[in-house]
């Protein structure tokens, strides 16, 4: 068999067994960050709810800060009585409070906290409607064509949109941009002060699994339904991915690590 010969006989292998992956999210996207070849795309370029996933949009403008110098991982922040009254995930501060920024990523990342993501957008803009402006301007000179923001932590609302494909675009972006802090979406466990130990374990189910997963958000809302903006690392080989639209916290990561095993095969 010549080589040209051999060549096509391996593709027409590869081809089904792409083309057979189902995923049961409503939406996904993968990719393999390393050659920039993307493996699957279903209802990629939607917009959709994209829940506490938008929280990587609002850490993206943090990191943009530290790296501008407007800010360091020592600044603190004051509290506001908006953000002390943000629900759901939260790292229950306080308006005496003067969290750090590095506190507030981790707050962020590992407890998803609403709250820090108020302080920050307050902190950095003057109010949050002024954030989310910022936001989406800046979504879109990154080529995030299909995001559009309303607050800055993903918080229901008909405006706070944002693709599978934009949400890749945004992960490889903190990968590949912002390595001196990417490591902070590894972090398994945190609590502000001692305040939140019910709160205080990373969502990504991916992390304790042995697989090379390394970030980076998980996103819930009853609109949403749950997604994952993965990543794994294998023998110099990155994978990351985005899906959404799946029906539990147990389906999420079952797809999760289902997409990696079959991503790196």
């Amino acid at each position: 068999m010549s080589a040209l010969a051999g060549a096509l006989s391996l593709l027409a292998l590869a081809a089904p067994a792409q083309a057979n992956f189902e995923t049961r999210a409503g939406a996904a996207y993968v990719v393999d960050q390393s050659t920039g070849t993307v493996l699957l795309s279903k209802n990629a370029d939607q917009p959709v709810p994209p829940a506490s996933m938008s929280k990587l949009m609002t850490l993206n403008m943090l990191f943009e800060a530290l790296r501008d110098g407007r800010v360091t991982l020592e600044t603190q922040f004051s509290v506001s009585s908006r953000a002390m009254a943000m629900g759901g995930s939260t790292m229950f501060l306080n308006e005496r409070d003067r969290p750090t920024v590095e506190d507030l990523i981790q707050g962020i990342i590992v407890q998803s906290g609403n709250d820090a993501c108020v302080v920050v957008a307050e902190g950095l803009a003057g109010t949050e409607e002024a954030f989310a402006r910022l936001m989406t301007e800046r979504a879109q000179v990154l080529g995030m064509t299909n995001s559009t923001f309303a607050n800055a932590s993903g918080w229901p609302h008909p405006n706070q949109r944002m693709s599978m494909h934009d949400l890749g675009i945004l992960a490889m972006r903190l990968i590949d941009e912002f390595p001196e802090y990417y490591g902070f979406f590894g972090e398994q466990e945190y609590d502000y002060d001692g305040r939140a130990p019910q709160n205080r374990f990373n969502r990504n189910p991916l992390l304790k699994l042995g697989i090379g997963a390394d970030g980076l958000k998980t996103g819930h809302t009853q609109e949403a339904g749950y997604g994952l903006v993965g990543s794994a690392l294998q023998n110099g080989r990155r994978v990351t991915f985005v899906v959404s639209g799946l029906d539990s916290a147990e389906q999420r990561a079952e797809e999760g690590e289902r997409i990696i095993n079959w991503a790196f095969r």
